[in-house]
């Protein structure tokens, strides 16, 4: 009679044992909750009262429609981001290219030290899937598609990496991304906190050039009170027809009446109006903003107010620094 009861006894010892074993390889795979002072996001604190990405499983993508949004947002905003994407560690991840030559998702934690001290070099070289070069008059910077960065240089210092660089359209990377890319970037140097960040081209079939990416933001160690952000940027151009299997491109109905308005109310400037819009040799020099990403004239008045820092001279010709991802000046138009 005595059997079943050591048995019961050795039964209960093992299943403790087993747990205390489980619980030991979880707290080595994820770290303590406390660890030299900095909070640690572990498996425990993954409730819906205190993880505000606790139902990150939840979301599926699906594609949205264009409605002349230059974005959308997904999700109710919250990224899909699991516990163990938001320690604070910086890293960076690029997808290989698939059998097309198409980037994928290219994710990082991204922290002060990765932030690049160094000007950008040129990406000329690098011709993304789909890369076509075409010129229309009524976009900023005269080129439809530029060699768009996943993860923003400002944000990582890598450049002229081509699973990094996308064919996107002029008006997807300067009004749909860059505003996000400038907020993450000065919320990391002004806190010296990290964000969670993924960028992920969405392709529609065998197309060659993206209908878009997914943007995903996260602050790590505020929980997303600083940056908590979840959105989808359309890869289009107003006024332009794009071939998303190949990259060819046309000008729309839409753009036609444009160019036919603009051409219209140019007719109606005095001479003196006319002349007064500069067109530059081969090669001039302008003043950069490398914060904004703007260039301007040496007598611009953005110039005058420009902080010391960010403003640096720079000779060459205008299509150089388009290529470099620059924005003409609004206000000088050079």
């Amino acid at each position: 009679m005595k059997k079943p009861y050591k048995l019961l006894i050795c039964t209960a010892a093992l299943m403790l044992y087993t747990l205390s074993a489980a619980s030991c390889s979880l707290s080595e795979f994820f770290g303590s909750p406390t660890e030299n002072g900095n909070e640690v996001y572990a498996p425990e604190a993954a409730s819906p009262n205190d993880d505000p990405l606790a139902d990150y499983m939840n979301y599926v993508f699906e594609l949205p429609e264009y409605g002349n949004d230059k974005r959308v947002t997904l999700n109710s905003s919250k990224p899909c981001f699991t516990l163990e994407e938001r320690a604070a560690d910086e890293y960076l991840v690029f997808s290989e290219l698939d059998e097309l030559g198409r980037c994928g998702p290219a994710f990082a934690c991204i922290g002060s030290s990765m932030l690049p001290t160094e000007k950008r070099g040129e990406i000329g070289m690098v011709k993304p899937a789909g890369w076509q070069t075409a010129r229309y008059d009524f976009i900023d910077g005269g080129y439809l598609y530029n060699r768009c960065h996943l993860i923003a240089y400002e944000l990582c210092g890598v450049n002229a990496d081509e699973r990094n660089l996308i064919t996107g359209t002029r008006y997807m990377n300067v009004e749909g991304m860059l505003s996000i890319e400038n907020r993450v970037y000065e919320y990391v140097r002004t806190t010296g906190n990290h964000v969670c960040y993924r960028v992920t081209p969405r392709y529609e079939g065998s197309c060659l050039v993206a209908a878009g990416v997914e943007m995903e933001a996260f602050s790590v160690e505020d929980k997303g009170k600083g940056i908590c952000l979840h959105c989808f940027c359309f890869n289009v151009q107003p006024g332009v027809e794009i071939d998303y299997q190949t990259g060819e491109n046309r000008l729309s109905q839409e753009g036609l009446e444009s160019m036919v308005q603009s051409a219209a109310d140019s007719s109606g400037q005095s001479e003196s109006e006319s002349s007064a819009v500069y067109t530059p040799s081969e090669n001039a020099t302008y003043i950069l903003n490398t914060n904004s990403m703007r260039f301007h004239l040496p007598d611009c008045q953005s110039v005058q107010d420009m902080s010391e820092k960010n403003r640096r001279e720079y000779f060459g010709t205008r299509e150089e620094l388009i290529a470099q991802g620059y924005i003409p000046c609004g206000a000088c138009k050079p």
